[in-house]
């Protein structure tokens, strides 16, 4: 690693030894060796000295010196990373609350604790799809780790060379877009087209350049692939005859993989999932048994929700993320993501040593009580989706009654709306999720707005109208 000019000016390029990057974190063929043949201890000692890294670094910002302090901890106190859970954990108001402390950036970076002098840093935001939009920023190796770890898994799912790949991704300041498009072209030789949301490129246009571009994988969020499809069938345009998509991979969550499949002529679909201030943290591999975690950069704890403490592998509760190899800017350890998900008890179907999810199940902090039972909005769409008459929108609220009930009712998009079809909805959610929710239906189309499939990376699935 070179050091800044003699102007203080250092290059992006410079920032790391790229070969090291990638004898640590192996891709491709490396990787699957990788992960086959090491054992669960070697994985340990090498998590473990990052970890340490990672912690040095994290006692030069203001942010971990008030969050560690604040719980009693002092330098010289972590050992090592079996004593993490012992650590506070944070979320996303903590951070908002060190960007209000220190605007605009806060005090969480660690940019001003360089030696020789400030780090070359990548900047974005947040989509806000919990609330007001945060920062973002990287340090050049982290986000190359970050970029090289999705890159794995897209060639771990089958990318290829060869591939044209359509990105549903937004762009403008969120992270997301420019993160995956730096991921396809920094570590990847395929060719990349950034089209974006249907803000950026309209749907039509998009059908036109997959078309036109011959694109052969789609990435991005399972709701947007989904209505490019319906654009396509709209315009003319037989998915399955005239576009030649064979992969799909993206954001699934618990949605119905078999429809999407099939809408895009047998396109085989993978899951992956992440954060933006984490990155990737896992996704599906060829055998599709759940997410693995790439635990040679992310060490993952699944905890109570209410209580933060560990759970027992096989239950579920909130991801807490540490990001093992951001020891340049904005130390990332045990990062709550309110996400929720479980670990898988099972082994391997490919011998490989990295641990697996079960991906994301839904949000604690967007999790609905009604009487008594947790209920996660985005857990509609895959009950939903064994209904041949859904249509692919949906969305829910939870109301409040004079009497001080709650209620909890779901609004669905359906083929041809009835009052027939509402009572088959409504006993299908119900044999769900044991307990009587209400249901209206709305046309194809009309829940748009409100979800805003369209506009956002992540629809909109919760409107909560008792506070």
């Amino acid at each position: 690693m070179s050091a800044a000019n003699a102007d203080g000016h250092s290059s992006y390029f410079d920032a790391a030894d790229w070969g090291a990057v990638q004898r640590q974190h192996p891709i491709g063929a490396d990787f699957v060796h990788f992960a086959k043949t090491i054992s669960r201890d070697e994985l340990f000692a090498r998590q473990n000295a990052l970890f340490l890294k990672s912690v040095a670094r994290a006692w030069r910002t203001l942010f971990y010196r008030k969050l560690w302090g604040d719980a009693g901890v002092e330098p010289g106190d972590i050992t090592g990373l079996e004593m993490i859970a012992s650590l506070p954990s944070f979320d996303k108001s903590d951070i908002m609350d060190s960007i209000a402390r220190k605007p605009p950036f806060g005090d969480f970076d660690a940019r001003d604790s360089h030696a020789g002098g400030p780090p070359n840093v990548v900047m974005h935001t947040t989509s806000g799809t919990t609330g007001t939009p945060q920062v973002l920023l990287f340090g050049a190796k982290s986000r190359e780790v970050q970029n090289l770890l999705l890159a794995r898994l897209y060639r771990f799912q089958g990318l290829k060379a060869e591939d044209v790949v359509h990105s549903v991704y937004g762009h403008g300041m969120i992270n997301g877009g420019h993160y995956v498009r730096e991921a396809v072209i920094h570590w990847t030789s395929a060719i990349f087209m950034s089209a974006g949301t249907g803000v950026e490129t309209r749907s039509a246009r998009q059908v036109e350049l997959m078309r036109d571009f011959g694109a052969t994988v789609i990435v991005g969020f399972a709701d947007y692939i989904k209505k490019l499809a319906r654009v396509a069938d709209e315009m003319g345009i037989d998915p399955v005859r005239d576009l030649n998509i064979r992969m799909i991979s993206g954001h699934l969550g618990r949605e119905d993989r078999d429809s999407l499949s099939k809408a895009w002529g047998g396109a085989e679909c993978f899951d992956w999932y992440g954060v933006g201030d984490t990155g990737i943290i896992a996704g599906e591999g060829p055998d599709r048994a759940g997410l693995y975690v790439m635990e040679d950069a992310q060490y993952l704890e699944v905890a109570d929700i209410e209580t933060g403490k560990p759970v027992a592998d096989g239950q579920q509760g909130d991801m807490i993320c540490t990001c093992l190899y951001k020891d340049d800017v904005y130390p990332i350890i045990r990062f709550n993501t309110h996400d929720v998900t479980r670990f898988h008890t099972d082994k391997s179907p490919l011998g490989l040593a990295f641990r697996r999810i079960e991906g994301f199940l839904g949000r604690s902090d967007n999790m609905v009580k009604i009487r008594g039972i947790n209920i996660f909005p985005q857990a509609m769409g895959p009950l939903l989706e064994e209904h041949a008459a859904f249509a692919g929108d949906f969305i829910c609220k939870a109301v409040r009654d004079a009497s001080g009930r709650d209620e909890f009712i779901v609004i669905a998009e359906a083929r041809e709306p009835g009052e027939a079809l509402r009572a088959e909805f409504a006993d299908l959610l119900k044999r769900k999720l044991g307990i009587d929710v209400g249901v209206e239906l709305a046309k194809p189309g009309e829940l748009a707005n409100l979800t805003q499939t369209e506009v956002r990376q992540k629809p909109i699935r919760l409107i909560d109208e008792r506070f």
